[in-house]
């Protein structure tokens, strides 16, 4: 029981994908001008992990170790290919706002990395735990930046107006400096609340 609470909650906050890692900082810095992109890019990004983690899992004592990364590759591409499927019938416009970035989970560093590093050497509920782990945690951040960056540099969350007529939005936290200053204050919060917990951060 130790072992799944401590797998099941690392990716939450000590393996906290594009805050403690510093991986996937690419779909992080690109798609979350709003909060349902942000949302919408960890969910499915969630989903690839969970199913790719778990399939490696139950293939790993058939991959042989040669071809061991080119067959994390198919796989991975295989289930990135399903979810893009799956937007364009069910969610268009928001495949339509992540475009390339969708295609672009095949290379993320972050799911090929759960592979090599979890679920190659681990049973496959682990895996499948450890992906729904991590990919929570990256959805979240996605979302808490893309929160930010929408409410103050747009008004809204999720497309919801929270501003009178009288708010004068920070229209630059919507384009691409804006994705770089929110990210750098988050990270240097959570470096300072490290810090004051005596934790090991990111220099």
């Amino acid at each position: 029981m130790s072992r799944f609470l401590s797998v099941l909650v690392h990716g939450i906050w000590k393996d906290l994908p594009p805050f403690r890692l510093v991986l996937g900082l690419c779909p992080a810095l690109a798609v979350t001008a709003s909060a349902n992109n942000g949302m919408g890019m960890g969910l499915s990004v969630t989903f690839v992990l969970i199913f790719s983690n778990l399939t490696i899992s139950l293939l790993r004592n058939i991959i042989p170790d040669k071809v061991r990364i080119a067959s994390y590759i198919v796989i991975i591409a295989t289930l990135v290919v399903l979810v893009e499927m799956i937007l364009q019938a069910y969610f268009f416009g928001l495949s339509q706002q992540l475009g390339i970035y969708i295609p672009l989970i095949v290379v993320n560093c972050i799911i090929l990395g759960r592979a090599e590093a979890f679920a190659a050497r681990n049973p496959a509920f682990l895996s499948a735990v450890d992906g729904f782990s991590v990919g929570l945690g990256f959805t979240f951040s996605l979302t808490l930046v893309g929160s930010i960056r929408e409410i103050l540099g747009a008004g809204t969350w999720f497309g919801i107006p929270l501003t009178g007529p009288d708010f004068e939005p920070f229209a630059f936290l919507v384009k691409a400096p804006g994705a770089f200053i929110c990210l750098g204050l988050i990270l240097g919060l959570m470096n300072a609340y490290g810090r004051w917990r005596g934790e090991n951060v990111i220099q």
